[in-house]
């Protein structure tokens, strides 16, 4: 394709994006917390899913766009920084491990005439992003789950004996309750990129249960593991695209490895983070993904898509998939996520039952840190593959046209 052609079809596409800026915006990404009972389920909007200047008139209005420069383009350099201001956009964020780009703010005509730049890639208006949701008599039947190959449940939880030691897990999420009682000290803040601050604490609860699924003493996989929370949705479950770029970002940049991260989070296809999601994998990072909650394909939401991740649908305490669960070929594995005892956010010593798989994504977060614990210089792929090979296989009812029927097991890890 010739430059010239190249720049037209980069073009033709911005505008269109352009075109439906607000309505991209505005309305909310799916859901992926589940159909749970739940106290944080709201179905609100982003903070930031309205434009800057709104009340302005249409075409006026300054929003976030998030753009992809041109390989040698350095979006964090001076450079960089000179080339969104040459066209009247002034930069909210910079990216540069997981993503060569910035987030800025500009009005659709100046965001237009940025794209056409030859140093830059792309330029699309930010969205909206949601969160998806030997210990004996195990406050959760996830736990007593994963440890046996078949039911009834033994109403027992036997982890390998390291348990996760020395492995780093960050929880891209709505923040966490640091100070709860089931993490002992194990968890901390790393970057709050709703605030911009360096205190994630959770206001939503989601973030808290799902942390505590992957390494709670009490109700968590890999009891010994080392929670980072990382906030990128705000109180209500909701925040954008730009965020959990800047998260996923954050994380490729100061990883300590052996590293998980845990993405319960998506929406629609985006192709921006797909990117930055695979380069922190390249980077070293093992993550874990939530397949929605539509009850369709995998295959059609972001970053459930991205086959180097580890993509994971629920199931119920009979092994059936529930019945909101995605499926299809882009997942990798099931496991439970349907009525999940957890750390709520509300004191250091509550707990919460959440359905989704925002639940299911943490196990496997869990059992990927098992794996690391023993085999540290295991790279991403070596450890998804561990996971999956571990899984047990034929236990899944209804698994859906496509799917993998293979159910999360942690022995042997």
């Amino acid at each position: 394709m010739t430059g010239r052609r190249a720049r037209h079809v980069r073009l033709r596409g911005v505008v269109a994006a352009l075109g439906v800026a607000a309505t991209l915006v505005n309305v909310p990404a799916p859901a992926y917390a589940g159909p749970a009972v739940r106290d944080d389920d709201h179905g609100a909007r982003a903070d930031h899913g309205t434009p800057a200047g709104h009340g302005t008139r249409a075409g006026h209005a300054r929003q976030v766009y998030v753009v992809t420069l041109a390989p040698g383009a350095g979006a964090a350099s001076r450079a960089g920084r000179e080339l969104a201001a040459r066209y009247g956009a002034s930069v909210d964020r910079t990216y540069g491990a997981a993503l060569n780009g910035l987030a800025v703010r500009a009005r659709a005509d100046q965001a237009l005439r940025l794209a056409a730049d030859p140093a830059v890639a792309s330029v699309v208006p930010d969205t909206g992003v949601r969160t998806r949701a030997g210990q004996q008599r195990p406050p959760s039947w996830g736990l007593d789950r994963i440890d046996q190959r078949r039911l009834p449940l033994d109403k027992s939880y036997t982890a390998p004996r390291r348990a996760g030691r020395g492995v780093t897990v960050y929880v891209i999420d709505t923040g966490v309750r640091t100070s709860h009682k089931d993490f002992g000290g194990r968890a901390r803040s790393g970057r709050d990129f709703v605030q911009n601050d360096g205190t994630a604490q959770d206001g939503n609860g989601h973030g808290t249960q799902v942390a505590a699924t992957v390494a709670g003493s009490a109700h968590g996989v890999a009891k010994r593991a080392r929670i980072v929370a990382v906030r990128v949705l705000d109180n209500r479950g909701t925040g954008t695209l730009a965020q959990v770029l800047a998260g996923i970002d954050w994380v490729t940049r100061h990883a300590r490895k052996p590293a998980v991260a845990n993405l319960s989070l998506g929406g629609p296809p985006n192709a921006q983070l797909d990117a930055a999601v695979r380069a922190s994998i390249a980077s070293g990072v093992t993550y874990t993904v939530a397949a929605g909650n539509e009850n369709g394909p995998a295959s059609r939401s972001s970053p459930a898509r991205v086959r180097q991740a580890l993509t994971v649908g629920a199931t119920d305490r009979w092994d059936a998939r529930a019945a909101f669960s995605n499926r299809g070929r882009a997942l990798d594995l099931f496991a439970p996520g349907v009525s999940i005892r957890s750390a709520s956010h509300r004191s250091d010593t509550a707990s919460a039952v959440s359905s989704g798989t925002s639940m299911a994504a943490p196990h496997v977060a869990g059992a990927a840190a098992l794996y690391l614990s023993g085999h540290p210089s295991a790279r991403p792929a070596e450890v998804a593959k561990a996971v999956v090979r571990r899984a047990v296989q034929g236990r899944v009812t209804a698994a859906g046209s496509g799917s993998p029927n293979k159910l999360l097991q942690v022995n042997g890890a």
